[in-house]
């Protein structure tokens, strides 16, 4: 199995589970911890570490420091690994924004960046050489690109989540302003702004993820579709608009999570509501996203899936488990699901390493 040799050694067989707590209305403790077994199969391991909703987590790329947005209480929490499937709070939890959704790690170890969803808030905090969180860093404001369109409402910034660039720089969504920016780093200073993609207006832009050759694909919430943006010359411009299903959305449902497969021939968009995956194939050299196929994804409200090898791992808040497919590598196409595994509330799953 592809992915079976890649996840052999103890260090990389851990998954975290992001959660709702009572706080946030769910049921689990905190961090969850997931080992996953060579035949595919995902064994529940209890609650690393108690923490108040910590609705997303990341991984620093070479040290055992996870960092947790804590989305209830509006701050960024650092933990440290301890043994195989342990984590205990590393440094003082920092201050965010309102609704701390998402939090991604600098590959380099230098920072770490915070989304928040309720304020529209997007923070930098630079990393000292343990992996704890120092100096904070908020960015401009986001200016709403189509204040001038009707219903003419002041609309709220609403970032959602963070991307690092292959070429060093960092892109952000915001859903409330339909606009993807794009930031620099500055040591000292945090995110300078660079230049920013204005979506159609009510798309609500939420997550992304780069293709291998620079292009960034974009799954909308509001409207559940799919976007491209290519560099040029530096700049990012908008290439390709469609729906993120073959089947189209229903009313109620709204788009979560996009993520490549191990190949970069497809994504796959998750949409809740409808409780569907859909497989998209990647197209024109990548500047196209063209729905193949929508599978049942295996629960209820889909939040957040991720691909290991030729394995595909959803987490269900609603129906509290995660979904496991293997994935044909030629068509891109799931088989039945493999296995299922209760889990408190998840809202994100991560390796470990």
């Amino acid at each position: 199995m592809t992915n079976g040799a890649a996840n052999n050694s103890p260090a990389t067989n851990i998954l975290w589970i992001g959660a709702y707590t009572p706080d946030g209305g769910g049921r689990a403790d905190g961090i969850g911890a997931v080992r996953a077994h060579l035949d595919g199969s995902l064994e529940w391991l209890g609650t690393a570490v108690e923490a108040q909703s910590p609705s997303f987590v990341a991984v620093h790329p070479t040290l055992p420091v996870v960092y947790a947005a804590a989305e209830q209480r509006g701050k960024v929490q650092a933990y440290r690994r301890q043994g195989e499937a342990a984590l205990e709070a590393h440094g003082e939890p920092q201050l965010a924004g309102e609704a701390t959704c998402h939090v991604a790690v600098d590959p380099h170890g230098r920072f770490v960046t915070a989304a928040c969803w309720r304020d529209g808030q997007v923070l930098l905090y630079e990393l000292d050489s343990d992996g704890g969180m120092t100096r904070r860093f908020p960015a401009a404001p986001s200016v709403d690109p189509h204040a001038a369109l009707p219903p003419g409402s002041p609309r709220q910034s609403r970032a959602h989540a963070s991307l690092m660039l292959l070429d060093g720089r960092i892109m952000t969504t915001d859903l409330g302003h339909d606009t993807l920016r794009i930031w620099t780093y500055q040591a000292g200073a945090g995110l300078v702004a660079d230049h920013e993609v204005v979506l159609p207006y009510g798309s609500g832009p939420r997550h992304l993820v780069q293709h291998p050759n620079g292009n960034v694909f974009i799954v909308s919430e509001y409207s559940v579709e799919v976007f491209v943006v290519r560099p040029e010359a530096g700049t990012y411009e908008l290439v390709f608009r469609g729906p993120a299903t073959a089947g189209g959305s229903q009313q109620g449902d709204s788009a979560a999570e996009i993520c490549l497969g191990p190949q970069g021939t497809f994504a796959y968009a998750g949409v809740r509501g409808s409780n569907l995956i859909s497989v998209l194939e990647v197209a024109g050299d990548g500047t196209e996203l063209i729905p193949v196929k929508d599978f049942d994804s295996g629960g209820n409200w889909p939040r957040h899936h991720m691909i290991r090898g030729n394995l595909l791992h959803v987490a269900h808040e609603r129906s509290h488990n995660i979904a496991t497919f293997e994935l044909d590598p030629i068509t891109g196409l799931p088989g039945p699901i493999r296995h299922t595994v209760h889990v408190p509330s998840p809202t994100a799953v991560v390796a470990a390493g």
